[in-house]
């Protein structure tokens, strides 16, 4: 027993240790779980999967009750895998603190690794490194604790809770890689969440129910949400769903926080994983926020532990429906016509004069706590289907979505020889993108297309991507433009959209009267557009401009036409 308290007082986390109100430095973490793997190599593997964007190595873990430690072995025994990933914002640093003292606990304590059973812990314990050793106590606005904390960005100012799709920074890299080769079943992304205040410590984010499918989906909502939310109300951390309210207060309802592929829980859903991202409220005190994490991630865990086998089946049953559907949605929108019912515990919204401004302030009376049910919008609907494709025809020279499309798990066939192939193509109208940069791209949030059937001429080593393979979800979500992440959308056929040539006014000036003579098609458009800007008929350039770029006679089949063409 004294050697068993000795070794536990040997692997105190710097949170123990403490005064509850700090968190470990990532140098001090990763030597705390070396020490523990040479300790018990027999229990846990520790090693390092890849370098951040600043030179820091970044590491991940895995305990398994029965010491079998190769990926390869396992996949093949088809254990349950739960994977917690730690960091991605070092801001918020709970998770980071509470796996280090699980790992612990199920290297010291025997019945506490049994429990394991057969399922597989699965763990990065800091993935955004350049952010964890960027350390400070102020860019976390009004964060209760810890004392000292990391920043939310990367080595290249990315959020990585932005990358999961793009890919711009290195740790994105070696995420989707890591993520498709261990293919977790149930995954745990910590957070910490600031926003309207309430009495709720812990808020809990899910992978959208209605994106993972009929069989994946209602177990997800029926069974697995209300099991963790009647867990963690037993062990005192009552939860509630993310408070995302329709208008200002949680009053007025709150709906489900649609997870697009850049975040982490709508990359795991094109994995068909269920992904949940635990949202501890800011201003709650640090210890209060570690005790709650460290109880939302056993909650789940042991679930998974429990209905591991259940979970993996419905897994396999979406991924073989995704190779079979007909149509595919590819956006989703809010639901409002069904609204659930929330019991929900807020404070009193309360208005009044600001002190440094002309205007009114919101903030929150904890004195004027108040229970009630309010509306909750956890249903989303398709809103843009696309018909299924046999097949995509990718071009070798877009090397950087190969290499994604590969770093995915999904099957990709390079032709042998050329071919002319007939196939259907997106003819991209007008893009509008957001007022500003978004993490280094020029988003594309509105788009009007159309399609045409054209014949392209495929080059030997150019790409097939079928879509009966178990990865098709993932290609479908990164290749059709319309996609709510898709990659056209974060700027990878940016070129596209540039024609190459120009012409010189005066010698065109004839050219142009002649396509109109010849081009019906052209001389129509152009009444139209006369008609809608005749202001604009003595801008010799705006006229020219309109029928270089709507004729025919000069047409680059290239210009606007998006380059991953559907075989039908």
């Amino acid at each position: 027993m004294n050697a068993h308290r000795a070794l536990a007082t040997q692997y105190l986390t710097p949170y123990e240790a403490g005064n509850q109100n700090q968190t470990a430095m990532w140098a001090d973490c990763i030597s705390f779980y070396e020490r523990l793997a040479a300790h018990f190599p027999q229990i846990l593997r520790f090693e390092q999967i890849g370098v951040s964007d600043n030179g820091f190595a970044m590491h991940a873990g895995m305990i398994t009750a029965d010491g079998v430690l190769d990926r390869e072995t396992l996949h093949a025994q088809g254990r349950p895998i739960f994977f917690n990933n730690n960091g991605i914002h070092p801001g918020e640093p709970e998770g980071i603190d509470a796996c280090m003292a699980l790992v612990r606990d199920f290297c010291l304590n025997s019945e506490r690794l049994a429990s394991l059973g057969k399922t597989v812990f699965l763990f990065i314990p800091v993935y955004n490194v350049d952010g964890c050793n960027n350390r400070q106590n102020t860019s976390r606005v009004n964060q209760d604790g810890p004392e000292i904390f990391g920043f939310r960005a990367n080595g290249r100012n990315l959020d990585l809770n932005r990358d999961f799709i793009k890919c711009d920074s290195l740790a994105a890299q070696v995420f989707n890689r890591f993520f498709t080769q261990w293919n977790p079943d149930v995954m745990v992304d910590t957070h910490t969440s600031n926003g309207a205040d309430y009495s709720y410590t812990m808020t809990l984010i899910q992978t959208q129910a209605d994106k993972l499918g009929d069989g994946l989906g209602p177990f997800l909502r029926t069974t697995m949400l209300p099991k963790i939310y009647a867990d963690m109300e037993q062990r005192g951390w009552p939860t509630c769903p993310y408070v995302n309210p329709v208008k200002v207060t949680p009053d007025d309802g709150i709906e489900d926080f649609l997870e697009m592929p850049r975040f982490s829980t709508g990359y795991a859903a094109l994995h068909h994983t269920i992904g949940f991202m635990p949202e501890t409220h800011m201003l709650k005190p640090y210890a209060d926020r570690y005790a709650s994490r460290s109880a939302l991630v056993d909650v789940v865990l042991q679930f998974t532990i429990q209905h591991g086998e259940q979970i993996r089946s419905l897994r396999a049953q979406a991924r073989q429906a995704a190779q079979e559907k007909m149509q595919w949605p590819v956006q989703w929108e809010v639901d409002r016509t069904r609204p659930s019912k929330f019991s929900f515990k807020g404070y009193q919204a309360v208005y009044s004069p600001s002190k440094i401004g002309n205007y009114t302030r919101l903030s929150y009376d904890r004195n004027q706590a108040w229970e009630k049910e309010i509306d909750y919008f956890n249903h989303f609907v398709e809103a843009t289907v696309i018909k299924t494709p046999k097949a995509y025809l990718i071009s070798q020279a877009w090397r950087e979505v190969i290499e994604r499309l590969e770093w995915n798990g999904v099957v990709l066939h390079q032709l042998e020889v050329a071919q002319s192939m007939q196939v259907q193509s997106y003819c991209i109208e007008s893009v509008n993108p957001l007022p500003s940069s978004y993490e280094g791209h020029l988003f594309f949030n509105d788009m009007e297309l159309t399609t045409e059937t054209v014949t392209v001429q495929a080059q030997a080593g150019d790409y097939l991507l079928y879509l009966n393979q178990q990865n098709a979800r993932y290609a479908m979500e990164t290749l059709e433009p319309q996609a709510h992440d898709s990659f056209f959308r974060w700027g990878f056929f940016n070129t596209v959209l540039e024609k190459k040539e120009a012409f010189s006014d005066y010698v065109f000036e004839d050219s142009a009267y002649e396509m109109l003579q010849t081009e019906p098609e052209l001389k129509a458009k152009f009444e139209r557009w006369k008609e809608a800007h005749p202001e604009q008929l003595s801008d010799q350039k705006a006229v020219l401009d309109f029928i270089f770029a709507n004729g025919q006679r000069f047409h680059e089949p290239e210009w606007r036409r998006y380059p991953i063409f559907s075989v039908l």
